[in-house]
């Protein structure tokens, strides 16, 4: 039988071994760091501890040529680990499809190259919020007008940008034109170019007039997208009731705020192409037959030959054995 003694040492031995087995795995949970691209973080313009401007959806800064605008941003980590974000400025543009996005790199020449953060780097520890203060410096020989940028926030392999619409003092122009107006299928396509200094929120409204009166009225509506300076986007308009069978003139009336407007027109021609095809390869058919029926009752009705050589020799011998008949009977 055992001796207590022995259930003792063997109690002791079972915890030693259990620790020796489990501190080096805790040990490396422990210094393992938590993926940024997984913590909970946001990035976006700082209240001014008054609760009047909380929330604010983006920067805007408003100043003439050769001033310097400040504000601040929040990063607020929720998680539980410490998150090590990198900010830098950006020249935000519209894509071709209209939706917004940023320089990358060094490719700004606007707001982005303009814009300093107080760090380039920021720690953020768990369960806390960080205000960055960044600035702006407008050059004294900046063109009036707004000037869209962003400050990029990335950690990992996530990246957010928080837009920062500057304008510089001084005279504006609201300019929009559309071109490039075609008709595809059940499409409408055309292109918007924004020729001001001015970011745009434009309207359209859409026409189409055929062979037999209107086809499609659509009254002006504000698109979801705004046209930057200097900006164009290729856009396009869903047509599902085309006609299958006209030719059709479809007309296109963009605005905007300040005075800007413009129209375009395009014509297309609508043809049900499968069932004409298929006609025409009949109608093909029915005059090859009809050439060829024509044809045969032709031959059919061509009288017998009565020339050639052989015909005339037959007829020379029958006249010659006449004679010789005629000659014995008169001998």
């Amino acid at each position: 039988m055992p001796s207590p003694t022995g259930h003792a040492a063997r109690l002791v031995l079972a915890v030693l071994l259990f620790t020796f087995v489990m501190t080096p795995v805790a040990g490396a949970a422990a210094r393992r760091p938590t993926p940024a691209s997984t913590a909970s973080w946001t990035a976006q313009p700082a209240g001014n501890g008054s609760g009047t401007d909380g929330g604010r959806p983006y920067f805007y800064l408003e100043g003439p040529p050769g001033t310097v605008l400040q504000d601040r941003l929040s990063v607020t980590n929720s998680g539980t680990a410490p998150v090590t974000v990198r900010l830098r400025g950006a020249d935000a543009y519209n894509a071709e499809d209209g939706d917004p996005a940023v320089r990358g790199g060094k490719g700004s020449t606007g707001t982005g190259a303009w814009l300093r953060t107080a760090a380039a780097q920021v720690t953020v520890p768990a369960r806390t919020r960080a205000d960055v203060p960044f600035s702006v410096t407008v050059p004294t020989g900046a063109t009036p007008g707004d000037h869209p940028g962003a400050i990029v926030v990335r950690s990992g392999d996530r990246s957010v940008g928080v837009r920062v619409q500057l304008r510089v003092g001084g005279p504006t122009l609201a300019a929009l034109t559309v071109e490039d107006v075609t008709v595809s299928g059940r499409t409408i396509h055309y292109t918007l170019v924004n020729r001001g200094n001015t970011a745009l929120a434009p309207r359209i409204a859409v026409g189409a007039d055929g062979v037999f009166g209107t086809l499609l009225r659509r009254e002006a509506r504000t698109l979801p997208v705004e046209l930057l300076p200097g900006q164009r986007v290729r856009l396009s308009e869903p047509w599902r009731d085309a006609p299958a069978l006209d030719s059709v003139t479809v007309r296109l009336r963009v605005t905007a705020a300040g005075g800007a407007h413009s129209e375009a027109t395009a014509r297309a021609v609508f043809v049900p192409w499968a069932p004409v095809t298929g006609g025409a390869l009949l109608l093909l058919a029915a005059v090859a037959a009809g050439a060829y029926a024509y044809r045969l009752r032709r031959s059919r009705r061509r009288p017998p030959d009565d020339g050639g050589p052989g015909r005339s020799s037959g007829v020379q011998q029958h006249s010659e054995r006449r004679n010789l008949v005629k000659a014995g009977a008169e001998s």
